[in-house]
């Protein structure tokens, strides 16, 4: 029996359960030619020509060798005993057993100088296992691949590659390789050991991604890092979640890290501004999230809100690794949560972000554009007519000075609406990024909208339907905005018929939308009724194939 006990995108922490054995990964098995000492249950045991996977009582033969070539006589058909598949690369058209527990890719060491070919492998592989089982990849883990590996969704590892190298004198340290003679097999043990526990430290955060972004530092996993970026955006997304915690984006790389991918794409999507927003306000980031709450934006804030002319503006932070990120959105995770260093210069990649993305959002055709950007302004310059106030220091007396002038002569003559309907587009904006537009629409429905950003409250009538809170980043929903959600279809996870006392764990779900990510809002059923409102603990496929953990955080019950 398989649990995830924590997860950071496709990088987990797993505790399974067969006999008498218990597993708890990521996990280095020890290869020995005795069996351990320490009376460990899991290891490789290596003798008289053979490479034998020992769990507890049962064994397990693989490959003869650390390396034996594709090209070889060993047959590739899988190989399946009591839970165990054990399979060789290249293969095709394959079929796991159901009752699969453990997968062991028995050739797995001649994927570590081809990072196409690896990130291929583990990506098919893992889609075509799911959750419920574990992957173990002989042969190939070391102290400076190993934080990559687990993140690309391998559980198990093995030592047999730092011995190798060590007996040859090859000293594997966590940022790198170097030659410096004699026999250092302990030393490369000890090393990768204490890194697997850091992969478990980040991985615990949600921050394995920082990890993997110090430890690239070889040609082959830049490489294959790039190339699980590009070609892996689909797989990683899906075990991405829409809630997290504070990171940082230091590299070039951490630009198409996918929380930061998925923000821009459904901003490209979903995303649209308020129609009575006539007025575009370009503003630089800070370094406190989310911005609003910055001394600097509330400096800009007061600068625009002089008047009612106010309901015209709409405000969008330029920033990497987002591009842009309107205000009505700096609750969302990412926006509310990562960190970047700030130098004044901008990478190629960045400025391409920016100004695509920023070309699209003037497709809406906003009346006036102003930059108050500063230097910056210069990543934009061609993409339309603006008006610059900046003079210095986005914050100076002058150039916040300028901005109000500038904001109140551009909504000289405009008609305006009132703050109840700018904050009821406002919501509606943000459900749209949230949801979708149908659902944005059908929740907003004969609702209007009450109190200050970013705490909104959406009523209808005298039934709430939901509210905006920064400590969430999202909107939360009632009962009565969940059944809302039932009628669009949306967000739906269904339930065994039973009475539920708390939370919905996965063993009682029937069947889940596999458009939800951790964090999402989501509406339980059963037979098509609605039973509770609540946040997503895991993905929607985790939730129909795993049978532990918790699926759904239940904040609210009907009766």
């Amino acid at each position: 029996m398989l649990e995830v006990l924590a997860r950071s995108q496709r990088g987990r922490i797993c505790e399974f359960k067969a006999k008498n054995v218990t597993i708890r990964t990521p996990a280095v098995l020890k290869v020995t030619d005795d069996p351990p000492a320490d009376g460990e249950d899991v290891f490789v045991s290596v003798s008289n020509g053979r490479r034998t996977l020992v769990i507890g009582d049962d064994r397990f033969e693989m490959d003869r060798k650390l390396r034996t070539a594709v090209s070889s006589d060993i047959r590739n058909e899988p190989v399946n005993d009591n839970g165990v598949c054990i399979l060789r690369v290249p293969f095709e058209n394959i079929e796991i057993p159901e009752n699969t527990e453990l997968v062991v890719i028995s050739n797995a060491f001649e994927l570590r100088k081809d990072p196409r070919k690896m990130v291929d492998t583990i990506i098919r592989i893992r889609n075509m296992i799911g959750h419920n089982v574990l992957l173990y990849a002989p042969g190939i883990a070391d102290p400076s691949n190993i934080p990559l590996l687990a993140y690309m969704g391998v559980d198990l590892f093995d030592d047999s590659f730092p011995v190798s190298a060590g007996r040859s004198g090859m000293l594997y340290i966590p940022e790198g390789e170097v030659f410096i003679g004699g026999d250092v097999s302990e030393n490369n043990c000890l090393e990768i050991r204490n890194e697997c526990s850091k992969v478990v430290i980040f991985t615990e955060a949600g921050r394995l991604r920082e990890l993997v972004d110090q430890r690239v530092s070889s040609p082959s996993l830049v490489a294959a890092l790039r190339v699980f970026d590009r070609m892996g955006y689909e797989y990683q997304e899906e075990m991405c979640g829409t809630v997290g915690p504070r990171f940082s984006c230091n590299t070039t790389q951490s630009l198409l890290r996918p929380e930061a991918e998925r923000f821009r794409r459904v901003l490209d999507e979903r995303y649209e501004p308020p129609a009575h927003k006539r007025i575009l306000v370009l503003l630089p980031c800070s370094a406190k999230k989310p911005y609003h709450t910055s001394k600097t934006h509330r400096a800009f804030g007061d600068a625009i809100r002089t008047g009612d002319h106010d309901v015209l503006v709409h405000e969008v932070i330029v920033t990497s690794p987002l591009g842009i990120v309107p205000r009505e959105l700096d609750v969302f995770f990412p926006a509310s949560s990562y960190d970047i260093p700030v130098t004044g210069e901008w990478k190629c990649q960045e400025k391409e972000i920016i100004r695509r993305m920023l070309k699209k959002l003037l497709e809406f055709g906003y009346d006036h554009v102003i930059s108050h950007l500063g230097d910056t302004t210069e990543l934009i310059r061609g993409l339309t007519d603006m008006t610059e106030t900046c003079t210095g220091d986005p914050v100076s007396s002058i150039s916040l000075k300028n901005l109000e002038s500038a904001v109140r002569d551009a909504s000289a003559g405009m008609e305006r609406c009132g703050y109840h309907e700018d904050r009821r587009e406002n919501l509606r904006s943000v459900l749209r990024f949230q949801f979708g537009r149908d659902v944005a629409d059908a929740l907003m429905e004969n609702s209007d909208v009450t109190g200050k950003f970013p705490y909104w409250k959406m009523n209808s009538g005298k039934q709430q339907l939901g509210m905006l809170t920064p400590e969430r980043g999202m909107v939360s929903l009632t009962l009565e905005g969940a059944e809302r959600l039932v009628k669009m279809n949306r967000n739906i996870v269904e339930m065994l018929d039973f009475e539920m006392k708390g939370n919905l764990f996965a063993v009682g779900v029937v069947k889940a939308d596999h458009s939800i990510r951790l964090g999402d809002e989501v509406a339980v059923t059963s037979n098509g009724c609605l039973k509770a409102i609540g946040v997503a603990a895991m993905s929607g496929k985790e939730m129909e194939e795993l049978r532990r953990s918790i699926a759904v955080k239940i904040r609210h019950k009907t009766k």
